[in-house]
This record gives C-alpha cells, structure tokens and sequence, in this order.
C-alpha cells in the first residue's frame, strides 16, 4: 500500500518549488538518473566560478596548490561523513568503472585463484574480470541472481545462500552490485559481507546505481571495496567517483595506479601513502569537487537520505502499479521495487491490438525523447526499457510516461 503522504498535493508543489534549481528539469520528464542526474544552479556556477578563480591566481601557483588540497580534503570529509566513515578510507575516482578496477587489481591473483561475479552484472565488470583471467590464469564463476529477481530484499536468505553455495576453496573475491543496475533488486550486502568474511573472501562491491538512494553506514556493512560515481543519483558533475577500502584490508592491498599523490614525500626509495590517497594517481580536476559538495548538501536540503529513499521507493511503486495495470505491460521484476529503477517490456500476447513490437526498445526511447522530450533509458539485458525514480520525480512525471506509454506502443 502506497503511503497517502507520496500523492499529497502539499507535497507535490514543494517538490515542484524545490526542482527549480535544476534547469533540466524545466522543459522535460526525466527518468534517466540511473545513468547521470541533473545538475543545480548552483552546482552549475560553483564550476564556472572555480575555473575562472584558478585562472586568477595563477595555474599552479602556490595559491593554486593550496586552494586545490582544501577543495580535496573538503570533498573527501564530505564524501565520508555521507557513509559515517573516515576520510582516510576514501579514495577520490573518476567513476564507478575505475573504482571497481582497482579493487579488481588490486589483489594479489595467482593461477588457479577463483573470482564468483553475479549474472547481473554490468559489461564493465565482465570485461575486467576477463582481462584479470587473461592475464593471471584465474578463473571465473558466476551465481544465478537472476533467478532470485522476484524476491524482495526481507528474503534475503536465499540470495545470501546462493553466494555461499557458489564459493569455493579458492575463492579469492566476490565481486556484485549493491542495487543491480538492470533491474533494481537490492541485495543483502551486510549479509553477504559477513558471509564472505567468515570464509576469508573479499567483497568488492558495484555501487554505481546505491549511493544516493539507500541510507549507508559502509563500516557497518563490512564490504571491503564500494566503488561508486556522483554523477548518477547524487546529481554531481560526470568525471567524479570514489572508492571506499576498508580499513581493515588495507594493507593486503596494493596500488593499481601509479602516480605522485600515492606518494610520501619521502626520498630516494618511493613510499605509499598509508590512506587513501594510495589509490590515486596525479592531477584531477579539482574545479568540479564544489560543485560535488554542493550536489549532496542540496540533495540533503530536502530531508535525510532515509526520507528521500522512502519517496524514491514509494513513487517507484506508483508507477510500478500503473505500468503493471497497462494490458501490454510487463515489469521485469513482479514485486514491488526497492529501488529507483523500474525495467519493463511491451507484451503483444497480452493485447489483441498489438500484433508484435514494431520498434526496438532503444526507437522507443528515442521517440519518447524527440516527440515527447521523455529521457528515459533502453537496455539491452534484459531487452527493456528502465526508468530511473528519484525523489526529484513528481507524480506528474509518472502520469505523463505512464499515458504516453499507453498510447506510443
């Protein structure tokens, strides 16, 4: 039962008030921010201005050396106090994908040693793993999560039992995503975690499509490795991600990149530094880590991030109940999202008016952007269309792709 408080019109018009600060939103409805949010006003001139503020004080000036190491210690204490961790276990990225190698290379593979992925995993993570088994004779296996799509995350036994099962002595990393990015399943991470640990195994997790969507307290989960990017749901500037080590693990692990800021000042022998810096490479683009700390203070602007995943998964399931009332609709998953991410498909058998699906998925996304300015998300496995819910999304958004879905195919 969807919470009356999710339709109230008092609602609906704050939410409305507080898009304001987002120009993409002004002229289209959006539903893409599982690939990439939306950018505020601020966030927006916070980038502009620093540019121009580098560019006064002179390109690697002093001043400029300065200012560049407060606008990364501030980023990191914010990245961390978002997780309630240190600022010492965070390693500034670029995105989710770079985050995830370096946890995949990180470790010392040998031949024979076994990597366990689950079958829904992003192409990024199986071209990874690929290369690691290409270059160092390891082997991979994978669990069937899919099978568990329609178990909710209260079932979470099961999924936990599938991963035990599929380990192996040599099992020496479990690699899979928080909130699967094709159908939003949320899986039991903490449960996993100490599973996983219990046997010596380490967890690296995909985080691409949880962080600004689920409450995270990342000590208390206990995975070893949570990659991540800013610029899907936190709404932050693309070229911006983060990798969480734990503690823990720390020095098991070794540099994937190498570069100056992994560096001690010591001489003539190089030192890794003992935090997370160890993982980063050289000279980032220190311009956007404003716009960054901007992009989470507004989003917590507007309630805690329990408040905002309780409306992303109610107005998940608003449309969730209408897609499925649609006699030519069929949800991917057939109980009530956890998540933003919504997947469906168009079932001719369903409807005697629709002989076949005339356009693929992707002319279908394609239309509804062209004709209806619609931004919504085609994807290939499983064939479907996936629209992103963020607690930015009205119930207005949902009425007019609900209706133009109904009408369009």
């Amino acid at each position: 039962m969807i919470s009356s408080a999710v339709l109230s019109d008092s609602l609906e018009r704050d939410i409305f008030a507080y898009r304001s600060q987002f120009p993409a939103l002004k002229d289209r409805t959006y539903f893409n921010y599982g690939g990439q949010g939306v950018l505020c006003e601020a966030a927006l001139d916070a980038i502009a201005k620093n540019f121009r503020h580098i560019e006064a004080i002179g390109c690697f000036s002093n001043a400029a050396g300065e200012w560049m190491i407060a606008e990364y210690d501030a980023t990191k204490a914010a990245i961390a106090q978002e997780f309630q961790v240190s600022p010492n276990t965070i390693t500034l990225t670029e995105n989710t994908t770079v985050g995830c190698n370096i946890a995949l290379w990180a470790v010392d593979w040998q031949r024979g040693d076994r990597l366990l992925l689950s079958d829904c995993e992003h192409p990024g993570i199986i071209a990874g793993a690929t290369q690691l088994q290409k270059r160092f004779g390891i082997e991979i296996d994978y669990f069937p999560l899919t099978s568990t799509c329609n178990s909710s995350v209260r079932d979470s036994e099961t999924v936990v039992e599938l991963v035990v099962q599929h380990l192996q002595p040599k099992t020496r990393m479990v690699m899979l995503s928080h909130i699967c990015w094709n159908t939003g399943q949320v899986l039991p991470l903490k449960a996993i975690a100490t599973a996983c640990r219990d046997r010596h195994v380490l967890v690296a997790v995909d985080a691409a499509q949880s962080v600004g969507v689920l409450p995270l307290n990342l000590d208390d989960i206990g995975a070893d490795f949570y990659a991540f990017t800013t610029h899907k749901w936190w709404c932050a500037p693309l070229g911006l991600g983060a990798l969480y080590i734990r503690s823990e693990i720390f020095d098991q692990v070794e540099p994937v990149f190498v570069g100056w800021r992994g560096l001690t000042s010591k001489t003539p022998i190089p030192q890794w530094r003992q935090d997370g810096a160890k993982f980063e490479v050289a000279s980032s683009t220190y311009a956007l880590y404003e716009a960054m700390r901007i992009a989470i203070a507004t989003a917590n602007s507007w309630g805690t991030q329990q408040q905002r995943y309780e409306r992303i998964c109610q107005l998940s399931q608003v449309l969730w109940q209408k897609l499925n009332a649609l006699p030519h609709i069929d949800c991917v998953r057939q109980v009530a999202p956890e998540s933003g991410l919504v997947s469906f498909r168009i079932n001719p058998k369903t409807n005697p008016k629709i002989k076949s699906v005339q356009k693929s998925y992707g002319a279908i996304a394609k239309q509804l952007e062209s004709e209806h300015q619609i931004l919504i998300r085609a994807l290939a496995d499983p064939d479907c269309l996936r629209a992103s819910v963020h607690y930015l999304t009205s119930i207005a958004d949902i009425d007019r792709l609900v209706s133009i879905i109904e009408i369009l195919v």
